[in-house]
C-alpha cells in the first residue's frame, strides 16, 4: 500500500474504537528521529506530501478549532529562504545570542528536500484554551514525523533560531499569536540513527493513591 491508496473515511463514518496491532506497537517502541545530517533526495512529492499533511492533521483538537496550519518549503525555494534567513541572522538578537552566523543559518533549509514550517495558529477568543491549541500543534509535528517514517522517509522536528526571531516570523507570514512549532525535515535516510538513553521510567511515573 502507498499513500496514494489511502482513502480517508467520511465524517460520520464508524471507526475502529481499538485496533490492535504488535506492528505499530513495534514501530512506536523503536521510534527514533532521523539524523538532521542524514537526509537526502528524493524527497515526498507534492502528491505524497499533501498526503502525508492530511495524516498529520489527525489530531486530538478540542471543539474541532484547527489551530495550526503548514508552510511548505521545496527545491530552490528552500535556497532562497535560506538566504533570507542570513541577512537576518546578520542583526538578529536571538541569533547573535546563540552563536549562529550567517553562513550556518542559510544552510538550515537545506538539510532536506522537503521542509514543513508547522505554524500554532490558536484562537485567544475561544471556549478552548489556548495551551490546549497549542498542545494540538504540537501533536501535529509529531504525527508527521511519524507518518513520514512509516512510508519511508526519514523526519526530523526541529526548531532552531529561526523558530524564535519576530523577523523570521513576518517573513513567513505569521500573524499575530501565531508562533513556529517547529520545522519539519524530510528526506530519503541516508543512515540509520543509533539508539539514544531513554528516561528512567521509574523515576517519571507516580500512582496517586490519595
Amino acid at each position: 500500500m502507498t499513500l496514494r491508496d489511502l482513502t480517508p473515511p467520511k465524517t460520520g463514518d464508524l471507526l475502529r474504537a481499538s485496533d490492535p496491532s504488535e506492528d505499530v506497537l513495534r514501530f512506536l517502541s523503536e521510534r527514533r528521529s532521523a539524523g538532521k545530517a542524514n537526509l537526502a533526495d528524493p524527497g515526498p512529492d507534492p502528491d505524497d506530501l499533501a498526503a502525508l499533511l492530511q495524516i498529520a492533521a489527525r489530531v486530538p483538537d478540542h471543539r474541532r478549532v484547527e489551530p495550526w496550519r503548514f508552510i511548505t518549503l521545496a527545491g530552490d525555494h528552500r535556497h532562497g529562504f535560506g538566504a533570507r534567513l542570513a541577512e537576518i541572522a546578520a542583526t538578529s538578537n536571538v541569533a547573535k545570542d546563540r552563536g549562529v552566523t550567517p553562513e550556518t543559518s542559510a544552510t538550515l533549509p537545506l538539510r532536506a528536500p522537503i521542509v514543513v514550517a508547522v505554524i500554532s495558529s490558536p484562537d485567544p477568543d475561544h471556549k478552548t484554551p489556548v495551551w490546549e491549541q497549542e498542545l494540538s500543534a504540537g501533536a501535529v509535528c509529531y504525527n508527521l514525523v511519524l507518518a513520514a517514517r512509516a512510508a519511508g522517509w526519514g523526519a526530523v522536528w526541529l526548531t532552531d533560531w529561526i523558530s524564535y526571531d519576530p523577523d523570521v516570523d513576518a517573513l513567513l507570514g505569521l500573524i499575530s499569536g501565531e508562533r513556529i512549532a517547529g520545522y519539519i525535515y524530510i528526506g530519503t535516510p541516508t543512515a540509520n540513527p543509533p539508539e539514544r538513553l531513554r528516561p528512567n521510567m521509574e523515576a517519571k511515573v507516580t500512582a496517586w493513591k490519595g
